[in-house]
């Protein structure tokens, strides 16, 4: 687990990288400095960056499985998901100033496993556990747990992380889909 301290540098790291590759200048921090050169920062996860604007999704890219240090992951990720996401324009300078920047931690996923579709779905907490869904054919999507709040049914949830994954609405029913869970860490900015 992160410090709250901790998370707030890494969400400063993830807007000071937006920053830099739109060549705006920023001021070197040796306060997050010191925080990003803690030990625990070397550990390898899973991260998602998530931008909004005006309460909207803005961005969202990140890595499922840990590879490479927190730091590292939070840079990368920042810049796709400002410059990179398919579903959005490059981000320019103009939104920088409603632009809010949330990171995730991700812990590992694991396998959540059931006699039939019913059992899966009595397992998957809602609002606690991001999933992961992995078709038969290398079909794939997830959804971090905070999507919960936009769709908080699971049957409803699950048809449309189906859907993401480029299968029908209702392929979670068929018994085909293998599905992992995994919990986040998230902090976002303080303004």
């Amino acid at each position: 687990m992160l410090t709250a301290q901790q998370g707030q540098a890494l969400v400063r790291l993830a807007r000071q990288q937006i920053e830099r590759h739109l060549g705006m200048a920023d001021s070197p921090d040796a306060a997050m400095a010191a925080v990003l050169d803690d030990p625990v920062m070397a550990g390898k996860r899973g991260v998602f960056v998530t931008l909004h604007k005006n309460k909207q999704l803005r961005g969202c890219i990140g890595s499922l499985t840990a590879v490479e240090s927190l730091p590292e992951g939070i840079r990368r990720n920042a810049i796709s998901a400002a410059f990179h996401d398919y579903r959005f324009a490059p981000l320019t300078a103009a939104e920088l100033p409603g632009l809010e920047v949330e990171i995730s931690i991700l812990s590992e996923p694991e396998p959540c496993e059931g006699a039939n579709p019913d059992e899966v779905i009595a397992k998957i907490r809602p609002g606690v556990d991001g999933v992961i869904i992995k078709g038969p054919q290398g079909e794939q999507a997830t959804f971090l747990p905070q999507v919960w709040q936009q769709l908080p049914q699971p049957e409803q949830f699950l048809s449309h992380l189906c859907r993401k994954a480029g299968l029908p609405e209702n392929a979670w029913r068929s018994g085909g889909l293998r599905f992992f869970t995994y919990q986040v860490q998230s902090f976002e900015e303080s303004r």
